[in-house]
């Protein structure tokens, strides 16, 4: 299905920027897109008018290209208009990757979460944090193949490792927040589910919605579990938080996500969201009438195409956030085998 054609959504600019290219989406309001070396090819990232300069949000990854990207922008179209803030919506690399670096040289203050700032720190700059035993162990208690395990706990975390050092310091940013940014007043949200306390901003006066990864236009964002919280419910917390954002954010709004187009029409696309994962926990149900399963017995389940080290470990875990929510539902119910490894059967 085309842009186009999807029920109860409009797409008021068909064809995104060049990456490193501008393009207004409202008055004071740019947008430009940064390359990712993933299957999703690039990272929205907006500047809003902010007095004499421009607050930024979010950053990209933190390689040379995003660097040399950022260089041309200052030097370029922006020249004489110096960046202000940074704002990071959460400690994904694609989005805080670059923040140190681009706060080191521009004199940026960083504005981000309290987990976002110390999820960073643990899990992508913390010295040790990605060794592979404790993501190994984890893979393998599920169901994962040795030979799998070894290559995703290690080529498949390269992806968090993107980051470039943190500031020192930060101001902390929490939903209730109002952040004055030139002559508008954003609103701060905090979604979950994708990530913990994502950052999302609304300007209810010039109806704009600054969704993050939180809600995209026409691929669903990643909610995984994590080994530091194996009985988390991220996919609940999702489903919350969308039925929260359907009801606050005006449904004229504009909304400008983290990947993809713009768009408007939030609530059909929260409902298309909720849809999404409801068909999934289907799938995973009638799989288990068939017997007990493990978290990689059900990736196929969800996942048909074949999927290299860095798309396994997402897929892998998240099948195991919706395995997660119908446990805490009673729909699935946990089975330890002798060998010590998990399975889920129905309930009852």
């Amino acid at each position: 299905m085309s842009p186009a054609e999807t029920p109860g959504m409009i797409y008021p600019f068909p064809e995104p920027p060049g990456f490193g290219e501008l393009r207004e989406v409202a008055p004071g309001l740019l947008w430009t897109r940064i390359p990712l070396p993933f299957r999703l090819d690039h990272v929205n990232i907006y500047l809003i008018e902010d007095g004499d300069g421009w607050a930024v949000l979010d950053t990209g990854i933190g390689n040379d290209p995003t660097r040399e990207i950022w260089q041309k922008l200052v030097e370029g179209p922006l020249a004489g208009r110096p960046l202000t803030r940074l704002i990071v919506t959460h400690f994904h690399p694609d989005h805080i990757g670059l923040a140190g670096w681009l706060c080191e040289r521009y004199g940026l203050p960083l504005l981000t979460s309290l987990s976002c700032y110390l999820g960073c720190l643990n899990i992508s700059l913390k010295p040790g944090s990605l060794e592979a035993q404790p993501y190994r162990e984890f893979y393998l208690r599920h169901g994962m193949a040795t030979e799998t395990a070894d290559l995703v706990a290690t080529q498949g975390h390269d992806y968090l490792r993107m980051v470039t050092p943190l500031p020192p310091t930060f101001s902390r940013v929490v939903a209730g927040d109002v952040l004055r940014i030139g002559g508008r007043d954003f609103d701060v949200l905090m979604g979950d589910g994708h990530a913990p306390d994502q950052i999302m901003l609304s300007c209810a006066a010039d109806k704009i919605f600054l969704a993050a990864d939180q809600v995209l236009a026409k691929i669903t964002p990643n909610i995984s579990i994590w080994e530091v919280d194996p009985d988390g419910d991220p996919l609940g917390l999702y489903l919350r938080s969308l039925r929260s954002l359907a009801e606050r954010i005006d449904p004229e709004a504009l909304v400008l996500p983290g990947h993809q187009l713009p768009f408007y029409g939030l609530q059909a696309r929260c409902r298309e969201l909720a849809a999404h994962h409801e068909e999934r926990c289907r799938r995973i149900a009638e799989a288990c009438r068939q017997g007990a399963k493990s978290i990689a017995d059900l990736v196929p389940v969800l996942f048909t195409r074949p999927l290299d080290p860095h798309q396994m470990s997402f897929a892998f875990s998240e099948t195991h956030a919706h395995v997660n929510s119908m446990v805490r539902t009673g729909e699935l119910v946990w089975q330890r085998a002798m060998d010590g490894r998990m399975r889920v059967v129905l309930a009852g």
